[in-house]
């Protein structure tokens, strides 16, 4: 929470007095999107606006004025985020966690009165990490949900892959998760990855493939600040 807490302090530190600021907090699980923000967690649509980009349907856009709000949110998802015990976390996230800041800055009206606003986003992504049958040794619904976590970061590292190549088509469909990171990948935007690496050397390969991952991740060009790896 450290890192996040920062980000929150900076970005509504910085923003202008008129702006508008509101929170929303999902989680995507086995490709549902959930709403960590309401008690019964419903479940959301992923919709296209073509001003704002990747937007949830119905979800809850909480007014927020200071960094401790939005961490009291974040805690409060978190304690309704889908997390499961295996034999290889005695607390394993079986979902990945999207939180976002939406930020509306009312522009000078044209003419005829005519009201504009600029609008920006910032999104702190919590992925869940990947997983191998044979280490964790999950069976049943624990199986099934790790299969889908696999599903959804192959699917963002085709996305990386195939914004590395110039002109190579990006399918962004594949996946919950990549249809709500488009903008993050592709759009106007700067972009940091941070990889959660082991020192042991039980996990060597996850570590591997991870910075594999993260490196790829850096080819990326064509954003307004690229992506940036930690």
């Amino acid at each position: 929470t450290g890192l996040v807490e920062r980000a929150l302090l900076q970005l509504i530190g910085e923003a202008p007095g008129e702006a508008v600021i509101s929170t929303t907090f999902v989680e995507v699980y086995n490709e549902r999107i959930r709403d960590l923000l309401q008690d019964d967690c419903p479940t959301l649509d992923l919709r296209e606006d073509p001003l704002r980009g990747p937007c949830i349907a119905g979800v809850s856009e909480v007014p927020t004025k200071t960094a401790e709000r939005v961490m009291q949110l974040v805690r409060m998802g978190n304690e309704r985020r889908t997390e499961e015990r295996t034999e290889a976390n005695p607390v394993s996230s079986r979902s990945h966690a999207v939180l976002q800041l939406h930020v509306e800055v009312p522009m000078q009206p044209q003419k005829r009165g005519v009201k504009r606003s600029r609008f920006a986003r910032l999104s702190l992504i919590d992925l869940a990490g990947s997983e191998r049958a044979a280490n964790t040794g999950n069976k049943g619904a624990r199986l099934r949900e790790g299969a889908m976590i696999n599903r959804s970061l192959l699917a963002l590292a085709n996305c990386i892959t195939a914004l590395t190549r110039k002109g190579a088509y990006v399918n962004y469909r594949d996946s919950k998760l990549t249809r709500l990171l488009k903008d993050s990948l592709s759009g106007n935007c700067n972009t940091v990855m941070i990889a959660h690496v082991s020192p042991s050397i039980s996990s060597f390969e996850e570590t591997l493939n991870t910075l594999k991952y993260a490196h790829r991740a850096c080819e990326i060009r064509g954003m307004g600040g690229g992506v940036r790896e930690n």
